[in-house]
């Protein structure tokens, strides 16, 4: 019996996606659940499983195609897989014999330390030699994502490198450029931000926040706490669970507007912004109101595990009521963050510096973060914006609050 394989249906936020990578070719045998083909969307790359044994029998959009939710992709013979008579094993085999003496199409190398598990699999299938792939991943790891990219980069022209290549040096006087596509999600991005732009109101404003108690905390029970719950306590955990408390105290930075409506949510779903080698997406962590600090570490490093593997799916990034983005990571300490509409605001983290402060008319050194709140003006007054910022830095001046809902 045929089967067709359909495009999984795509939330409202992504109206199509791109054949980014066939696994399999018509004539394959394959297995329930294997999978056939990722689909890059703007925002995450989607694998499409096989809905039962048997064999494909034809692939009616090629890579590069572009397709809608429910688009029939490929048709799938249904049946046992293994099932080919002996015969045709044997004439398969004089071919597998002459091509084992070529070298394997992902080095050695490159299949363990340099490859993500998924990209490991990836390469496999598609034949894809790995050292010709510039890893964007964690210490030039590459990733699932470099691997799509890479197969469906344009081929190169006259004149021009293949990707993955490192670029010749530039002769004296020369001024060399190099135009690439942007990706998808790339595109999206840049979508967004003007949306934002050019839709809300914004207005951003800061404060300073001495971390010193907070320090002294995951000096004091780190330990214990990774030992119990097999994760670090980071700091991350620590803003999540004081934007919630604060959330809750100033419900209308946790609104969003719908045409001239206010809508109030009654629960707290906080995006983190989460930068992988195809941009920044944001992941969001549900109902976070009711996640321990474990919780909320557990989310987070499986989160960025997912993103640099390329294992993030549609249903992570959809919703979100407030987003909270940490560009002192890469050592930023101060910046203006642009809200992620529909969201009416976004609190963003700085690196932490050692400042001179005063304490009880002695001036002191202390580990001092610059904080700061964009805010669609439309709906959250100056007032509100600021007084949220504020019951931010009283719950992480004093972390005791927080823990018991202060």
């Amino acid at each position: 019996m045929s089967i067709e394989v359909k495009v999984p249906v795509l939330p409202e936020s992504v109206s199509d996606a791109t054949i980014a990578a066939w696994h399999k070719k018509p004539g394959d045998a394959v297995r329930r659940d294997e999978n056939l083909v990722d689909l890059e969307t703007d925002k995450v790359v989607l694998e499409v499983p096989a809905p039962a044994d048997g064999v494909l029998k034809e692939i009616r959009h090629a890579t590069g195609d572009t397709v809608n939710s429910q688009d029939v992709i490929a048709i799938l013979e249904e049946g046992a897989v293994g099932a080919a008579p002996k015969a045709e094993a044997k004439q398969d085999a004089p071919a597998a014999k002459q091509e084992a003496p070529k070298p394997a199409a992902v080095p050695a190398k490159a299949t363990s330390a340099n490859l993500s598990p998924s990209a490991q699999r990836m390469a496999s299938e598609e034949k894809i030699d790995a050292s010709q792939v510039q890893g964007t991943g964690r210490g030039g790891q590459v990733t699932k994502e470099d691997l799509v990219n890479f197969k469906t980069a344009p081929k190169p022209g006259p004149g021009s490198r293949a990707p993955g290549t490192e670029s010749p040096a530039p002769t004296p006087g020369s001024r060399p450029e190099e135009r690439v596509p942007m990706t998808r999600i790339r595109t999206k991005i840049a979508e967004r931000l003007m949306q934002s732009k050019n839709s809300i109101a914004m207005l951003t404003s800061s404060n300073e926040v001495n971390l010193g108690k907070v320090m002294a905390m995951r000096k004091q029970l780190g330990e214990q706490f990774q030992k119990t719950h097999g994760i670090k306590l980071g700091f991350m955990s620590f803003f999540v669970k004081a934007a919630c408390e604060a959330l809750k105290r100033h419900p209308v930075v946790n609104a969003s507007v719908d045409g001239n409506d206010i809508i109030y949510h009654g629960y707290q779903d906080i995006s983190i912004a989460v930068s992988t080698e195809r941009g920044l997406v944001t992941p969001v962590l549900r109902d976070a109101q009711n996640m321990s600090f474990a919780d909320i570490e557990h989310a987070i490093a499986d989160f960025a595990t997912k993103s640099r593997e390329g294992g993030l799916k549609l249903e992570d990034l959809q919703g979100g009521t407030f987003t909270i983005t940490n560009g002192g990571t890469f050592g930023s300490l101060f910046s203006t963050p642009i809200v992620n509409p529909p969201q009416s605001a976004i609190l963003g983290m700085h690196t932490i510096k050692d400042r001179a402060v005063v304490e009880n008319g002695q001036v002191v050194a202390a580990p001092m973060m610059y904080i700061a709140i964009s805010y669609d003006h439309r709906i959250i007054d100056g007032k509100d914006a600021v007084l949220f910022l504020v019951d931010i830095k009283d719950q992480l001046e004093n972390p005791q609050r927080m823990l018991l809902g202060l």
